[in-house]
């Protein structure tokens, strides 16, 4: 069983929760995965680790996140790999072992590869999750210059 967790940045204002809920609501009515669901990075609920957690609540064991982002930056390169326990943070402290425990594999936001995984739980001095061993955490990347956001951005520069 597979999961989509979207990730959208969030705003005081309703409408970045709205677009990313639109996605959302676009990508169920496809039926290609049995669940998706939205999570917030700030500003607005569910939080990414509140929508993490549902899910696995729900009994998913893989669960590919994707940000609903169109480039990459600080939250899809740092703050979501973070939260989600696939970038280990250095730790200052002495004897400190945090970064042992966070398992990577083909880190995508790190080496620009199709996908990150997750099994375990990292600490870090953010906010990580700590993710069940037996659930996986694929991690893609943002939309970036896609051939297909060329086309959306033509289209709307011709006024269709």
């Amino acid at each position: 069983m597979e999961a989509l967790v979207l990730v959208g940045h969030g705003s005081r204002l309703p409408y970045s929760k709205q677009i990313v809920t639109e996605v959302a609501d676009k990508i169920r009515a496809k039926g290609q995965f049995e669940v998706v669901e939205v999570g917030m990075m700030e500003f607005n609920h569910p939080t990414i680790p509140e929508t993490i957690q549902k899910v696995i609540d729900m009994g998913y064991k893989k669960i590919i996140v994707t940000p609903v982002f169109l480039a990459p930056g600080n939250h899809t390169e740092r703050d979501i790999p973070t939260i989600l326990g696939l970038l280990k943070e250095e730790c200052h402290e002495e004897g400190c072992d945090c970064h042992n425990h966070a398992h990577e594999h083909n880190h995508e936001h790190v080496h620009g590869h199709d996908h990150a995984h997750a099994h375990g739980h990292a600490h870090s001095h953010g906010e990580p999750m700590d993710i069940p061993e037996d659930v996986e955490i694929i991690y893609r990347k943002p939309m970036g210059a896609d051939d297909r956001v060329i086309d959306i951005v033509m289209d709307r520069a011709k006024g269709l």
